[in-house]
């Protein structure tokens, strides 16, 4: 009977990764789910997002080190005017989703940015 409590500490463990996990998961969907519904076809291309994290940045230190890119692909010839009201629609999108906003602060993330393009960011909050 020695065992049982750390067979129970290591089941308590695996419960929680397993609901860190469904929750990550969840969180993917939704934000798929919201961002591929955000612009019309000819006007946007939603292609995903992606978690950054840099390690290399002390967890003290005032400087972002988790971060959420949404990227979304525009045709070439959108001027500066059309770019920049694509990126504020992405972002009020991501904002006016609070549950999605207090889930990804939950998960540590510091700031979510949107991309047009392979160059540039933008970043929302």
């Amino acid at each position: 009977m020695r065992h049982f409590p750390r067979f129970q500490r290591h089941l308590q463990f695996a419960l929680l990764l397993a609901g860190l996990s469904v929750s990550m998961s969840s969180q993917a969907e939704n934000i798929d789910l919201l961002m591929s519904e955000v612009f019309a076809t000819d006007e946007a291309t939603y292609i995903g997002f992606q978690s950054v994290e840099r390690t290399d940045i002390p967890v003290t230190a005032a400087v972002d080190r988790k971060y959420l890119i949404v990227d979304f692909r525009i045709g070439p010839a959108t001027g500066q005017e059309q770019l920049q009201a694509s990126v504020h629609k992405a972002c009020m999108t991501l904002l006016h989703d609070r549950e999605l906003i207090r889930s990804l602060s939950d998960a540590g993330y510091d700031m979510v940015s949107v991309a047009f393009d392979r160059q540039s960011q933008y970043d929302c909050l």
